[in-house]
This record gives structure tokens, sequence and C-alpha cells, in this order.
């Protein structure tokens, strides 16, 4: 079995998650976004402007609660998603005060890990 926890590459700094995890926006994004949805939608669903939203999208990224997928658009161009990427959040504390977050992860298969990559290579152009 797969581990999907996060590594220590991609974990995120514990303020992050706990900023992220307080913003009650950033929450109801995280509540709609079990399946990918586009920014246009998330911004009619949660009722937030979107100028807001791609600021909390980000805040949710920097936390590595969100991740953004590109796919291409037969008619031309790109469409972006975004979908919660994660089950289960962990804040713990270990014996001599210091606390730590962990992340577990979507199982996600060959196709979504190579639809993440391409998106962050078109991030790059």
């Amino acid at each position: 079995m797969r581990d999907n926890s996060a590594s220590s590459e991609d974990t995120p700094a514990l303020q992050d998650v706990l900023d992220a995890l307080d913003d009650p926006e950033c929450r109801s994004i995280l509540r709609e976004t079990i399946e990918p949805m586009t920014a246009n939608e998330l911004s009619d669903v949660c009722d937030i402007p979107k100028s807001t939203l791609y600021r909390k999208l980000e805040l949710l990224s920097s936390a590595a609660l969100v991740r953004k997928r590109d796919t291409i658009n037969p008619g031309g161009g790109r469409v972006t998603h975004y979908e919660r990427s994660f089950n289960d959040v962990l804040i713990s504390m270990d014996d001599t005060g210091e606390f730590s977050v962990n992340i577990e992860r979507l199982s996600q298969s060959t196709d979504e890990r190579l639809a993440d990559i391409w998106t962050m290579m078109g991030d790059e152009i």
C-alpha cells in the first residue's frame, strides 16, 4: 500500500496550514473542492468575489491543501480546476513542545500525477 502522507519536501509550514484552516472562506472552498472546480464555479458556489477567491486559493495552495490542475480546452487555451488535495490534516506536539503538521494525501492515479506535472510545467512557461 502506498503512503499518502506528505513528504518532507512538500510539507507546508505549520503556520500556513493554521492560517488557511482558520479562515472561514478557505474552509468553504475546501468543502466545495471534493470534486475539481473552476474559479468561476467556486466564486458562485462559495459566494466569494473572484479577486478574494484567488487570494484564498493562494493561501490554500501555500498550505498544500488545494491543488491546481490545468486541462487543454478543445476550443483553445487551458482551463484551471482546483481540488482539495488531502484526506486528513494532523497537527501534533512532541515531548519537547514542538508542533508539527502531517497531511495525508489523496491517492493519485498515474494520469493525475502526469496532469500535476503538466500543470507545473505550464506555470513555468
